[in-house]
Parts: structure tokens; C-alpha cells; sequence
């Protein structure tokens, strides 16, 4: 009866999913109509420009990130066994961010990968600091660890803000980076995200039941033979890779992280096999709706997709940090 449950609220996501994709690749200032989208042959030039070149690759962008954000965020709170924890709250979008945002002020013609492994390095550090911050006597309190998040990812982001002033060079790009924005996303940046974001979402999805038994007291854990320490450290590895790779695509994107996986323990049950893939679904759903309402609430001005998430997640933090200071 409750894997039935699972399929139906599973199906659903992914219907939206589908759905607001459509939207998304319909609106803008080159209208594409629900029966042309499905009758692409029949697009004009211009359509045909906006939907494949600029829309597409777009939409790819925004949903891997948002896909990419989420499953980082599932794995923190349950390794750090922290509601709490998420990877722009423990510093580790903006550690990706500013390494991101440095590499493309110093070193312009850098490939995208190699921003992105960059971005990996640096959501590294920027955790690392957080958790060494935030840890006294040995212990990290979940209250403690949000809130050092929060201090060192500020500091980070006025380091952005200083390079920014001193080298004013493709501002532009800096500046995706730190709104959080999927604008100007083509197919070089979505071919170079896309195969490695399969493939860390894939491999978080095997380590689903390791999340399972983490999520166990340790004594229990490695009473069953399980080596604790060692997944514990892959998996928080694994966690900063992923929302590295996120900061590549979208930027900063606030408080996804944190609200994917809540809401995908609320709607399907308390198993990672299941959590992982719908907090996925329902982060890359967040991103592209963002996206979306950042293109037609002040048209043709476009608002970053990482002010409609902030927007969204920020009251939801502020209730949670509330409730586990109590």
C-alpha cells in the first residue's frame, strides 16, 4: 500500500516536472504555442532559435542544478544528521562560488570544467571552514553549524563583492554566479554540466541504503558491520562535488537544498531509495518554476532564478532554525 502511495506521489512530481518544463520552454519574448512545442517543425526561424539554442539548454541547466543542489542537501542532513544543513547554510555554494567567480576574473578563457572543478575545491573549503567553526569540543550543534554557515558564507560573499570592485572585468558572469541565475546558459555550459551531473546523481542513488543505515544510531550501524567513518567522509565528499557542480550551472541558488529534501520526507516516506530520487525531481522543479517566474513576473527584465528561491526558502529557514534553537 505505501510503495503504491510512493509510485502515485512519484508519477505526480514527475508530471510537473514535464509540465512546467513545457511551460518554461513556451514563455518568453518569442511566444511558442502548447501544439507548436509539440509540432516543432512547424516553429518560424525566430521560435526555432529561442526554443533550441537559448530555451533548451537552459532548461537543462536549471534542472540539473536544482537536481544536483537537491541531492547535496539529502545527503548533509542525513550524514550531519542536521534538518538544518544544506549547501548554501554549511558554506559550501559559497565557497564553489567565489572560487568560481576568482577563476573567471584571473584566468577568462578557462573551460567550463575547469570552473567547475575549481568550484568543487572551493565548496570544500568553504564547508571545511563552516564545520571547523562550528565544532566545539568535539561536537557540532545543528543550531551552532547553521549559523557559522551563514557568517562564513556572508564573509565569502563580500570576498566576491571585493573582487568585483577591484577587477571589474565580465562582470556579467560574476554576477550570475552570486544571484543565482540560469540566464545566458548555452549548450557549452549544459553539455559540460550534464554528463557529470548523471553521473553523481547516479552514484548518490546506489548510496541510497547507506544513507539508510547512516541515518541508524552509529552503535547499530556498525554492529551490522558497516564502516561508519569511512561513508560518512565519501558521502559528505560526494555532497560538495555535487553542489559544486550545481554553482557551475546556476550559481548560487538560496535554500534549495534545504527545501527539496524536506519536502520529499514529507510526501514519500523516510527511505533514501525513495527521498533521494524525488528530492532530485522536486529541486530540479523549484529551479526551472524559479527560472520560469523570474521571466514573466517583470517582463522583458528578468529576475535571477536564486531571488524567486531565496524568497521561497528563506521563511522556511527562519521557521526551522526556530524550532530546533527551542
Amino acid at each position: 500500500m505505501l510503495l503504491q502511495k510512493q509510485s502515485k506521489v512519484f508519477a505526480a512530481l514527475l508530471l510537473s516536472l514535464i509540465v512546467f518544463s513545457m511551460w518554461d520552454l513556451m514563455v518568453g519574448q518569442v511566444h511558442v504555442s502548447w501544439l507548436q512545442l509539440l509540432h516543432w517543425k512547424t516553429l518560424n526561424h525566430s521560435q526555432s532559435l529561442a526554443l533550441f539554442e537559448l530555451r533548451l539548454p537552459r532548461l537543462l541547466v536549471a534542472g540539473f542544478s536544482g537536481a544536483l543542489f537537491a541531492a547535496s542537501g539529502t545527503i548533509l542532513q542525513t550524514v550531519m544528521r542536521n534538518p538544518l544543513a544544506a549547501p548554501d547554510i554549511v558554506g559550501v555554494t559559497a565557497g564553489a562560488s567565489i572560487i568560481a567567480v576568482a577563476a573567471l576574473l584571473f584566468f577568462p578563457n578557462l573551460s567550463n570544467m575547469g570552473i567547475a572543478w575549481l568550484a568543487c575545491f572551493g565548496a570544500l573549503a568553504g564547508f571545511s571552514l563552516t564545520f571547523l567553526f562550528a565544532r566545539v569540543n568535539g561536537d557540532v550543534a545543528p543550531t551552532r553549524l547553521a549559523l557559522t554557515g551563514v557568517a562564513i558564507g556572508t564573509t565569502l560573499l563580500a570576498g566576491e563583492h571585493f573582487l568585483l570592485l577591484i577587477l571589474p572585468v565580465d562582470i556579467g558572469s560574476s554576477l550570475n554566479f552570486i544571484a543565482g541565475s540560469v540566464y545566458g546558459a548555452n549548450w557549452q555550459r549544459a553539455l559540460a554540466i550534464t554528463p557529470w551531473a548523471l553521473i553523481f546523481l547516479g552514484v548518490t542513488l546506489f548510496l541510497g541504503r547507506a544513507l539508510d543505515l547512516l541515518a541508524l544510531q552509529d552503535d547499530t550501524s556498525i554492529g551490522i558491520g558497516f564502516n561508519v567513518k569511512h561513508m560518512r567522509m565519501l558521502l559528505l565528499l560526494l555532497a560538495v562535488i555535487l553542489a559544486g557542480l550545481g554553482v557551475t550551472g546556476a550559481g548560487i541558488l538560496g535554500f534549495v537544498g534545504l527545501i527539496a529534501p524536506q519536502i520529499a520526507r514529507l510526501i514519500v516516506g523516510a527511505k533514501h531509495q525513495v527521498i533521494l530520487p524525488a528530492a532530485m525531481v522536486v529541486g530540479a522543479l523549484l529551479v526551472i518554476l524559479a527560472d520560469t517566474l523570474g521571466r514573466v513576473i517583470v517582463p522583458p527584465a528578468e529576475l535571477p532564478a536564486g531571488i524567486i528561491t531565496t524568497i521561497i526558502g528563506a521563511p522556511y529557514f527562519i521557521y526551522l532554525l526556530i524550532r530546533f534553537s527551542k
